[in-house]
């Protein structure tokens, strides 16, 4: 996956994101399955970041960018734990 690829599903989770909370504010989405929708796009997220930040890091390391992996939700979710 390409650093435009990564950013291109980064725009369309945070479309998804703007997308989810419209339709809770028209009400037709209830707040309970916002919030649970919310939370996997966050999940979703955090991993599409933490792949770019690998990749940049690798290209600034003098290392191969695809050599970059996806982080499991727990490792990309602990970093601050």
């Amino acid at each position: 996956m390409s650093e435009q690829d990564i950013l291109a599903r980064i725009k369309d989770l945070v479309a998804a994101e703007h997308d989810l909370r419209s339709q809770t504010a028209a009400g037709k989405l209830d707040p309970e399955t916002e919030h649970k929708q919310l939370a996997q796009l966050e999940t979703l997220l955090d991993q599409c970041w933490d792949l770019l930040r690998q990749r940049r890091a690798r290209i600034d390391a003098g290392q191969s960018p695809d050599d970059a992996t996806v982080q499991s939700v727990v490792q990309v979710e602990g970093y601050l734990q």
